[in-house]
């Protein structure tokens, strides 16, 4: 793939005063950048703006050749994904049925599914090894398992570009390894565009293409793993005396 499908030029964003400002960066289908950076740096502010979730203060968000905009709500659910840090209100949902509201921006104004978007749903849930979880209460398996729904959700939703909020907080090693295998694979074979925040540099270090540092409001650095996961660099991102670095950090 080489379209650019999600794009930013001088993005600011926040909460009526700038959080992050003057972003710049363009996604490829099939490409992942990854946004790395301190907590409280507006990685997640960031997300939630290109989500459509908060309004941006200034610049331009171009989403598979469109001014995001300009897009309805409808539209830019069939073009876009989203899985933030927060959980939606689920009373007595399954987490198949949870699963499932990723397939309304297809339905009806009575939200039935037909018998595509059911099997889409199963594929996804099949995918996340969420297959087993169907039938339980969302609000009572765990939050690796319930992420693991989101996921689903986000996935049968079809989308040409996905955003993530550090998705693996809550999987153990084995659900992130798998986890993050999807997201490659979805890059891969279906030329989704992928955008999401890690804290695991090391597994950032593997799953992205492309590398955005995001400190005090700022663009940091950017550029690929290798340009950025050096000693230099990651001692002053995350303002890491040099003794600390030698012993824990290895990417």
């Amino acid at each position: 793939m080489t379209d650019i499908l999600i794009s930013a030029k001088g993005l600011s964003a926040g909460y009526g005063a700038p959080v992050v400002t003057d972003v710049d960066f363009t996604v490829k289908g099939g490409e992942i950048l990854v946004f790395i950076g301190p907590n409280g740096g507006g990685k997640s502010t960031l997300l939630r703006t290109l989500a459509g979730e908060l309004k941006k203060l200034g610049g331009k968000v171009a989403l598979c050749g469109a001014d995001g905009d300009r897009l309805s709500p409808r539209e830019r659910a069939k073009k876009l994904s989203v899985l933030l840090t927060d959980r939606p209100r689920t009373d007595r949902m399954t987490c198949r049925e949870v699963a499932e509201t990723g397939r309304y921006p297809y339905t009806g104004c009575f939200g039935l599914l037909s018998p595509e978007d059911k099997k889409a749903v199963d594929e996804a849930m099949e995918l996340v090894g969420a297959a087993g979880l169907a039938d339980r209460d969302f609000s009572a398996v765990s939050d690796g398992q319930r992420q693991r729904v989101m996921l689903a959700r986000a996935i049968c939703q079809e989308p040409e570009i996905m955003l993530l909020d550090e998705p693996t907080s809550y999987l153990d090693i084995h659900h992130k390894l798998i986890f993050l295998e999807v997201l490659q694979r979805l890059a891969a074979e279906k030329g989704v565009a992928v955008i999401l925040s890690m804290h695991e540099l090391e597994l950032a270090a593997k799953i992205a293409g492309q590398i955005l540092c995001i400190k005090n409001g700022r663009v940091f650095r950017a550029g690929t793993p290798g340009e950025v996961f050096t000693e230099p660099v990651l001692r002053e991102l995350f303002d890491l005396p040099e003794s600390l670095y030698r012993r824990y950090i290895n990417v």
